[in-house]
């Protein structure tokens, strides 16, 4: 015997009812309700036409929806006319709707979780064993756009028209906000200002030769995240260990040299930065993965993990891309290594959509930078994969003059090199390098922005 699917139908009818003699009650539902919540095929034309009334700004009331819904020749699909008084009739207020909604919305998530289970088991079955890897991702995939959608709330329209709305509140919003950061804060002065911070979705590469200071960029652009701006920052680590890591972190946040936390000859006054350091760490949300040669399905699963355990991720960091391992890790005997960089940079972009963060990820330059004159890296140079350029949305360049040329005046200067800016201007910013604690932050007089001319010109014990 077939068991129904998880339903309530009279939640349904209330937030219906509570909509057509309280227009303005839909505002109550629409951040977490969507059509197909709903399990009647007539309820969810009724709330798909409500919420095209609410987007127009037109008051959904008795008359308005039935005449857009013969309109659109959907008056009969949703029951006619008597039926939309009897959801009238059988609600006597609107003040319980959010109550049937979230009730109506947990019934359509138990039918989302059925569906989703069915296509593991089926996926499962159809399997072969030496993909188990592959389809368990696949199954991860299909419980998390489960989860997520609960979480988003109102589906996008993939209508432009319907964008239109959302895009004017985004921009009268940062007309009101102007200067200020979009995105995630990198901590930097001038390159918040160039990139206007980290933004979700993209994928961003930050390169350089070995020794240079990727690593030494990348997490001081996490503690300023973290603990300056308070995001939630995800670090996978595929070349230093979680403990390494750490030290780093208490380094940067103390001010004390990283060497004399390595060996233990800590000087008594620098012991309360310590201290003060570890509480300041404790208090952020940084979280640090260690796992050696670790594979983008790995990756995407544990990524995942994190949003569900601590509800959201507002910065990821890969360090770094070169060393990750490909689909489940998998050796492929017909892939040659572009083939590989290739396939990590488009996986790495697809879970920044899909966790709709920024994903920095670090990468080492070929050794092309040092047989040339000038030593001042360019997008030709990252190694191995046109694709890393092509897939990523923000390309960055660390340059030190100071390692190529020994007398040059510009000590402990980096010059922060934006290559490519999909959606907005290249530039150059200058950085301050603290050797002893590895860690990068604005001079102390700010630079201006130098902008580049071309975007097709223009890092690893990292220190």
């Amino acid at each position: 015997m077939q068991r129904l699917l998880p339903s309530n139908v009279e939640a349904e009818c209330g937030v219906l009812g509570s909509i057509i003699i309280d227009p303005q009650a839909i505002m109550r539902v629409t951040d977490f309700l969507k059509p197909d919540d709903f399990y009647r095929d007539a309820h969810r034309i009724l709330y798909e036409t409500v919420l095209d009334l609410y987007r127009q700004r037109i008051p959904a009331d008795f008359i308005t929806i039935c005449d857009a819904l013969e309109r659109s020749n959907q008056l009969e699909d949703a029951g006619g006319a008597s039926y939309i008084i009897s959801l009238i009739n059988g609600v006597p207020t609107s003040s319980n709707i959010e109550y049937y909604g979230h009730i109506v919305e947990r019934t359509g998530v138990l039918r989302r979780l059925i569906h989703a289970s069915g296509e593991i088991a089926a996926n499962a079955y159809e399997a072969e064993e030496s993909v188990a890897d592959r389809t368990l991702e696949q199954a991860e995939g299909l419980i998390f756009a489960v989860r997520q959608s609960h979480r988003s709330g109102q589906t996008k329209s993939p209508l432009v028209r319907d964008g239109l709305a959302a895009f004017m509140d985004r921009l009268d919003h940062l007309t009101q906000q102007r200067g200020t950061i979009t995105g995630v804060p990198t901590g930097f002065t001038d390159l918040d200002r160039l990139l206007g911070g980290l933004q979700a979705s993209d994928l961003v590469v930050l390169a350089a030769r070995p020794a240079v200071g990727k690593s030494a960029m990348a997490l001081s652009l996490a503690h300023n995240a973290a603990v300056r701006h308070h995001k939630r920052v995800g670090i996978f680590s595929l070349e230093m260990s979680q403990e390494q890591m750490i030290m780093r972190l208490v380094s940067i946040d103390a001010g004390v040299d990283q060497q004399r936390l390595r060996t233990g000859w800590v000087e008594e006054r620098e012991w309360e930065r310590i201290i003060e350091a570890i509480g300041t760490l404790s208090d952020a949300t940084i979280l640090i993965d260690d796992t050696a040669g670790i594979s983008s399905l790995q990756l995407r699963s544990k990524a995942r993990q994190w949003v569900v355990e601590y509800g959201s991720l507002d910065l990821l960091i890969v360090d770094y891309l070169q060393l990750m391992r490909a689909g489940d890790g998998t050796p492929r005997r017909n892939d040659n290594r572009v083939q590989i960089i290739d396939e990590i940079a488009t996986e790495l972009k697809g879970l920044a959509r899909e966790l709709n963060i920024p994903v920095l990820a670090l990468a080492q330059l070929s050794r092309a930078v040092e047989q040339r004159h000038s030593k001042v890296p360019q997008l030709s140079d990252l190694r191995e994969s046109g694709a890393i350029e092509n897939t990523a949305d923000v390309v960055m360049f660390i340059y030190r003059d100071e390692l190529y040329n020994p007398e040059t005046e510009r000590r402990n200067q980096a010059d922060i090199i934006v290559a490519k800016h999909r959606n907005g201007p290249l530039g150059e910013v200058v950085l301050y390098f603290e050797r002893s604690q590895t860690r990068f932050c604005d001079l102390q007089v700010s630079p201006p922005v130098f902008p580049l001319e071309r975007s097709d010109e223009t890092d690893n014990e990292d220190t």
